[in-house]
């Protein structure tokens, strides 16, 4: 296998400063009890810190709204007790030689995937839809709408204060944020609606720049988009480089410093009518369009996608020549590593080390358990 290196070198954005460029993906795991987070969860993120990741991105964390998760056990991130189990957290990952963020999210108008489990207030989403022509909740209300936008700004002043190394602001998978860029789901007439990407972006724009202002300008701000919707895997907000450029600068302008752009499969490209099969991918894209660091994600290391470990399968190891491949020529600046962390906190340390024979794939068993 081609050498690793290009995955060990530091990052430095702003008071972010990584020894490597491997971050660990957010990825639900719904075992916060009532949404507070326990030692259960600090010694998860820990043992991931111990393993060596560069940045650790919590899973989503809500923010205080009524109806801001779609599961009981979701993490939040207000209130006295759930701010003080992530205190817990982020001192764990420290004393491990760690950096964190949490990914501060709002679910908006989505249903769980695991159960019926509903909210006490109504579900809100910009126009009150699940996906184009599917009622669900309320559509929001100006004051609804700014509330949101405190509560976010609010989420990641606290996560400063806590001392987080960053903060991520989910706006992808067709959650709140990303219900409002989606002309299926933002029927809207009023400033934060419109025909174009970037008038649907208002609201997102809103976000960064409250969230800038309340941790200030040298906290760096991660923003999560993505293309495709848990409720469309199809959907394609920006199918052109000047539709890209219209919704994503924006947000760079707004206060977002690292773009963590999403795909199934960080091999794909974004645009391969423009620049072939082996184009840039969607990370690619977006560091070239808007001058903003981005962080890939997409599959790494294993041989299927994500959306198999919902069926229950597994996933065999593969090799990592393309994503070094793609690192070297600079095309992103970070890979984010999801489901093989669940089965291998070790895989980064294993890698840097070149005990490759010592690697594992992903065993769906995983997604059971807290360790």
């Amino acid at each position: 296998m081609t050498s690793t290196d290009i995955l060990f070198q530091p990052f430095k954005l702003k008071t972010l400063d990584l020894p490597n460029r491997i971050v660990m993906a957010p990825m639900t795991r719904v075992m916060a009890p009532d949404g507070i987070p326990g030692p259960a969860n600090a010694a998860y993120y820990r043992k991931r810190a111990e393993g060596g990741v560069g940045l650790i991105l919590s899973e989503g964390t809500v923010v205080d709204r009524p109806a801001s998760r779609n599961e009981k056990d979701i993490p939040v991130f207000h209130g006295d007790a759930a701010l003080k189990g992530w205190a817990e957290v982020i001192n764990k990952v420290h004393a491990a030689g760690g950096k964190m963020a949490p990914q501060i999210w709002h679910t908006g108008s989505t249903k769980s995937m695991q159960n019926a489990w509903v909210p006490d207030a109504p579900v809100e989403s910009p126009s009150g839809l699940l996906a184009p022509d599917t009622p669900r909740g309320v559509a929001m209300s100006d004051e609804d709408i700014a509330d949101t936008i405190a509560a976010f700004a609010s989420a990641a002043k606290s996560a400063k204060d806590l001392g987080f190394d960053t903060v991520e602001i989910h706006g992808a998978h067709g959650y709140l944020i990303d219900e409002f860029f989606w002309s299926g789901t933002n029927l809207r007439d009023d400033r934060y609606g419109g025909k174009t990407i970037a008038e649907r972006s208002t609201f997102a724009r809103e976000v960064v720049a409250a969230t800038r202002a309340a941790v200030g300008p040298d906290f760096p701000i991660i923003l999560r988009l993505s293309q495709w919707k848990q409720q469309d895997l199809t959907a394609r907000l920006a199918p052109t480089p000047d539709e890209m450029t219209s919704w994503l600068a924006p947000l760079v302008e707004a206060g977002a410093d690292i773009l963590h752009c999403s795909q199934r499969r960080f091999w794909e490209p974004e645009f391969p009518e423009l620049d072939g099969e082996n184009g840039l991918n969607f990370a690619g894209w977006a560091k070239k369009l808007t001058g903003a660091a981005t962080i890939s994600v997409g599959s790494v290391g294993l041989s299927s996608d994500f959306f198999t470990a919902f069926g229950g399968q597994g996933s065999k190891q593969a090799e990592l020549d393309q994503l070094i491949n793609r690192m070297e020529k600079g095309e992103f600046d970070l890979i984010a590593i999801g489901r093989v962390l669940l089965t291998d906190p070790d895989w980064v340390a294993k890698i840097r080390d070149n005990r490759m024979a010592e690697l594992k794939g992903f065993d769906p068993a995983s997604l059971g358990e807290l360790v």
